[in-house]
């Protein structure tokens, strides 16, 4: 189950948030787990090697299966059910990919879009200027899909009273509605329906 890792200093790792381990799944040290990546298959490859936060200690995939929207994993070392349930509630990291290979496939991680600025993508289907600052990322939040929340530039008040009834977004992270990233320059663009964006 634990093994120590090998590396010259764990804490030299850039180290992403990959699942938390769950209940116990079966007799046989299988587990569920509630997952923090958008690369599953990539993460519980077996013999794929992930960390618990500190980096002190490994957790090997032997082998891994999708079951009914939910990931089961099978860990080495955790052998029955009284092993599996002990790990329940342990939060497991993976290393971070090179950022070079990741910008030649287009991928980021969440931590990488906080902070950029929103802006109208060019051709948007609004007809409004392209280049437009609609506001900045200041949270990626991930559920049934991962959503951008955006502090809009421009808030949207009450007409009466004047007081601010919408701050934020919720932009659903596709290629459809964020068509580019440029980390480099520190933006993104959007290509938002009507009605996404609060006061556009």
């Amino acid at each position: 189950m634990e093994r120590q890792q090998h590396s010259d200093d764990p804490q030299q790792r850039e180290l992403l948030r990959v699942c938390r381990i769950g209940r116990a799944q079966g007799l046989k040290g299988e587990v569920t787990v509630q997952i923090f990546t958008d690369e599953p298959e990539y993460r519980f490859a077996p013999d794929s090697v992930l960390y618990t936060r500190d980096g002190s200690q490994e957790y090997v995939v032997e082998y891994a299966r999708a079951f009914k929207n939910r990931w089961i994993v099978k860990f080495e070392g955790i052998d029955d059910r009284d092993a599996s349930e002990a790990a329940n509630g342990i939060e497991l990291y993976g290393e971070a990919d090179d950022p070079e290979d990741m910008l030649e496939e287009d991928a980021w991680y969440p931590k990488d879009l906080v902070g950029l600025e929103a802006r109208l993508a060019e051709g948007n289907g609004l007809s409004l200027p392209a280049g437009q600052v609609i506001g900045k990322v200041v949270d990626v939040l991930d559920s049934a899909q991962t959503l951008l929340k955006i502090r809009l530039a421009s808030p949207v008040r009450d007409a009466v009273t004047g007081e601010v009834t919408e701050s934020t977004a919720l932009v659903p992270f596709v290629d459809e509605l964020v068509p580019d990233i440029d980390l480099e320059e520190g933006y993104l663009t959007i290509d938002p329906p009507g009605g996404l964006i609060p006061g556009l």
